[in-house]
């Protein structure tokens, strides 16, 4: 291992261990589960916002954005990002502050399938259980996506075994995530925001440095049909253009959609601590969001000219997520000091993967200790045990999460996409009915739950397969059939009892004063 390679494992290696250290200390102000799960209601704008949306990216901003961008051009990437963007703008604009006020006056919840239970007034606890079900069905392959961005990491760039660097680091994710909970996840998430941010700054300036200028770059992606073009795709294995047609581009922009669904995101809303602040919030949110994926869609592009021109080797398939990984390699190269900053990169792409990874383990966890062995079967514990079931069951999701990842050959943003189609088609219908429509029942909410969720499943492996007009983002049709089944059933059954409506008025009010 040569100095400069010594260079970049010693920042990586300092990065994890402060996001450990923070989950040490963070671990001591855990008092009881609502502290381990939500923090108390204790983030402040600037966290909130910057560790709502570290959670939200994922290693889908440093790797599967930019490799689809690499391969295909604009398109698929430009949509996509579009779609976020409006769908972030507008989960803080709707969702932040009404999900703020109305968990807390329902009971203090502190889970999303808590907040749909004590919302409805499910006594069976149906809707608890399948919410719950939903959680651990998605979060656990989520969870792997990011563990396998993380294998990809260090075996690429150490040479290591890619199943050893990948349960390397699920560790350090569980460490922090067991030890530290909730503020302790959203600290590291806001500090992560900031190493990304510096990564995709670093990489494009030196991309383009080598590139031979931004015109360079711009000119290459011209040159190649389809490439630099919203309307068109390019075809890698003919070398041609592709033409995308508006219901293609509807399906991207149903991205947005998922926000309203995102239990890991949710929860950011749950936790703020002045309800008054969320438009600060917002405003720093949607920023960010905007300028990252527009910067992550650029190193696509930088890449793809620096594989033309012989810099870097050429990627492809699922190879192609690894290009800004091989762009920091070839700066670790120069000098002791780009050497320093491609280890923040690569600290970035696991700020990445480490942001949401450690949100996924906590909700995944408590909707199996709080929401399923508690709520659902009634499974008595102290506080001291449910502490101990917390933690117990976050290691357990964990490991499931790194079996799924196990395959070296698996696509992050593939998965992602998945994941993202099923928490935004079961879970957003509902939250938004939940929140906005008062005649709303449990009866609509489990029915859209589950028609969601099956609709997700039943799209993505049999009637997009069909090809055309049917190949669309299963997200799109799914999240249209919940609403039906929602007001549908909502409406043949029996309307909410007044208990529930006057709850529904009483937050109106709070949210108009």
């Amino acid at each position: 291992m040569d100095k400069n390679t010594i260079t970049v494992l010693i920042t990586i290696i300092a990065y994890m261990l402060m996001m450990v250290i923070i989950g040490v200390l963070y671990s001591k102000k855990n008092k009881d589960v609502s502290d381990f799960y939500l923090g108390g209601r204790k983030l402040g704008p600037f966290v909130s916002a910057m560790s709502a949306e570290a959670s939200d990216m994922s290693s889908w901003l440093l790797m599967g954005l930019p490799g689809v961008a690499y391969l295909t051009g604009g398109a698929e990437a430009g949509w996509t990002a579009i779609g976020l963007a409006i769908g972030t703008y507008l989960n803080w604009l709707f969702v932040a502050k009404p999900l703020r006020v109305y968990t807390q006056k329902c009971s203090n919840s502190i889970t999303i399938p808590d907040f749909f239970s004590n919302r409805y007034r499910d006594d069976k606890k149906i809707l608890m259980g399948v919410s719950a079900a939903i959680i651990l069905i998605f979060f656990v392959p989520y969870t792997g996506s990011g563990f396998a961005a993380c294998g990809k990491l260090f075996s690429t760039l150490f040479g290591w075994d890619y199943q050893t660097a990948m349960i390397i680091s699920a560790i350090i994710i569980i460490l922090y995530t067991c030890t530290g909970g909730f503020l302790a996840a959203s600290l590291t998430d806001f500090i992560q925001s900031i190493v990304m941010t510096v990564a995709l700054i670093s990489i494009v300036i030196f991309g383009v440095n080598h590139a031979g200028g931004f015109d360079s770059v711009i000119d290459n992606a011209k040159s190649l049909a389809g490439y630099f073009s919203l309307s068109n795709i390019h075809n890698i294995e003919t070398g041609g253009a592709d033409k995308y047609s508006l219901l293609t581009i509807a399906s991207l922009l149903a991205w947005g959609l998922g926000y309203f669904g995102m239990p890991h995101i949710l929860l950011r809303f749950m936790a703020i601590e002045d309800k008054n602040k969320i438009k600060t919030s917002r405003r720093v949110a949607s920023v960010w969001v905007v300028i990252s994926m527009a910067v992550a869609i650029f190193i696509g592009f930088v890449g793809n000219i620096l594989t033309a021109n012989g810099t870097i080797e050429a990627l492809e398939g699922a190879d192609s997520e690894k290009i800004i990984i091989k762009i920091a390699m070839f700066m670790s190269e120069n000098s002791i000091f780009l050497a320093l900053i491609a280890g923040l990169v690569f600290s970035g792409i696991l700020a990445c993967t480490m942001s949401t990874a450690d949100s996924q383990l906590l909700a995944a966890s408590s909707s199996m200790s709080e929401n399923l062995l508690k709520g659902v079967f009634k499974v008595k514990m102290t506080a001291k045990q449910s502490m101990l079931s917390a933690r117990a069951v976050l290691l357990v999701i964990a490991v499931l999460g790194v079996a799924i990842a196990w395959n070296p050959d698996s696509s992050v943003f593939r998965v992602v996409s998945f994941a993202w189609a099923g928490f935004g088609a079961t879970f957003g219908p509902v939250m938004l009915a939940a929140l906005f429509w008062k005649r709303s029942n449990k009866y609509g909410a489990i029915a859209g739950m589950v028609a969601g969720g099956i609709m997700v499943f039943v799209w993505k492996f049999g009637i997009s397969k069909l090809g055309g007009a049917w190949a669309i983002y299963e997200l799109l049709p799914a999240f249209v059939v919940a609403v039906i089944a929602i007001v549908a059933v909502s409406l043949a059954t029996k309307a909410p009892e007044k208990e529930i409506t006057d709850e529904f008025e009483a937050v109106k009010k709070e949210l108009k004063a």
